[in-house]
């Protein structure tokens, strides 16, 4: 049985470009053949600013859009991040959803695929890497970077990427699912 693997579409911005960039690495998740790849956009989950009134360790949700986020989050094995750079950071919709669980993200490993100007979205990156930990996830160090994105996009918004992007994919794959087999034991 093939590791459940969760691309996250983070952006949730209604001009974003992260699906079409998503939507290109998932179908590589899929040909890669070592994850049950499926597309998760957090837009789709409508979180506001995060308002359960207990603490997520607690997992004593009241409101549905929390109890979705949940279940979402706690059938995956394995994360790819897609994730552009706000302001030299982590796109608030990201940050919020992340807070709204915790016990749901342990013992997960994770990897990134971000994309934005020269940078690439790597400043964004090393911001979600650090969050990541505290909820005892691994985020893995092979990446899949996309600077000056805009030029990837044809008239229709559709994304082709560059021949390096492409090349990245498999490498990140590989040391995902190694990390997602290790760390099945602490999932269990």
């Amino acid at each position: 049985m093939a590791f459940k693997l969760h691309v996250v579409i983070c952006s949730t911005r209604p001009t974003r470009i992260g699906p079409s960039i998503a939507g290109w690495f998932h179908k590589e998740a899929v040909a890669h053949g070592g994850f049950d790849a499926e597309l998760v956009d957090i837009a789709a989950f409508n979180l506001p600013v995060f308002d359960e009134p207990e603490h997520p360790r607690l997992r004593n949700y009241r409101h549905a859009h929390t109890k979705a986020w949940s279940a979402k989050v706690s059938e995956a094995d394995a994360f790819v991040f897609v994730t552009p750079e706000y302001n030299f950071g982590p796109p608030p919709s990201l940050v919020n959803a992340m807070n709204y669980l915790v016990t749901e993200w342990h013992y997960k490993p994770a990897a990134f695929v971000s994309y934005g100007g020269i940078s690439g979205g790597l400043r964004a990156v090393q911001m979600e890497k650090l969050m990541l930990t505290t909820f005892k996830m691994m985020p893995i160090p092979e990446a899949v970077t996309i600077p000056m994105v805009s030029q990837y996009f044809d008239d229709e918004q559709n994304f082709s990427p560059s021949e390096i992007t492409q090349k990245s994919v498999k490498p990140l794959l590989d040391e995902l699912a190694r990390w997602t087999g290790a760390l099945k034991p602490l999932r269990a």
